[in-house]
């Protein structure tokens, strides 16, 4: 059964077990599945409306994105528990042998780097809705000002969560080059992220 599949409640009591995962990585997942939403909402409560009539093009634009990087989300949430356990599984090979010990240290590194590059997607996608949050500010339904806030601040959640999860891997990766790369790129990512996040969230405010 996916994680996607359970009701609200069996996913938190998941979330609050002994269980290792899902964890953090999934919940950042999550946290952006909700910004998504949230945008695609907002949208849907501005089309159709005289007074934004204008705006048009960008309530569909958020609404489409919105939905589109919702289902990447979700996808995700799954995406970063299998590779944790992926990982721990690799942890759990044989090591006996030198014939063993490098198997298990080529399996280690394949897991982490996968697991390296799944919270990282999230932050990609993360950032993809941001950029249309952004565009949407002023020109969506006035009275839905604070979910498209909401919708921000669960991106920018998402990101920070996400990157915590890249850095906990790229810690194991015996693999220099890639670290610097996912280091390099996750850092101007989460500022870009947390920017962008830090405008909307003025912008809104004020607006209140």
């Amino acid at each position: 059964m996916k994680l996607i599949d359970y009701k609200v409640a069996e996913f938190m009591q998941l979330l609050a077990s002994e269980a290792p995962a899902p964890g953090g990585g999934s919940a950042a997942a999550l946290a952006g599945a909700t910004g998504a939403s949230l945008a695609a909402m907002v949208a849907a409560l501005t089309l159709g409306k005289e007074k934004y009539r204008e705006h048009e093009a960008q309530a569909v634009a958020l609404q489409n994105k919105g939905r589109e990087l919702q289902a990447r989300f979700l996808e995700l949430i799954d995406a970063d528990t299998a590779a944790f356990n992926d990982v721990s599984a690799a942890y759990k090979l044989p090591k006996q042998t030198p014939e063993e010990k490098a198997k298990r240290q080529e399996a280690i590194e394949e897991a982490l780097k996968n697991a390296t590059q799944t919270p990282f997607a999230m932050m990609e996608t993360a950032w993809e809705c941001l950029q249309v949050v952004a565009t949407a500010v002023g020109k969506t339904n006035a009275s839905a000002a604070s979910d498209l806030g909401v919708a921000a601040y669960s991106l920018r959640a998402a990101t920070e969560g996400a990157w915590l999860n890249v850095l906990i891997n790229l810690g194991g990766i015996k693999d220099e080059t890639f670290v610097v790369q996912y280091k390099e790129a996750g850092g101007k990512l989460l500022a870009e992220v947390d920017k962008l996040a830090a405008t909307v969230s003025q912008q809104i405010l004020a607006s209140l």
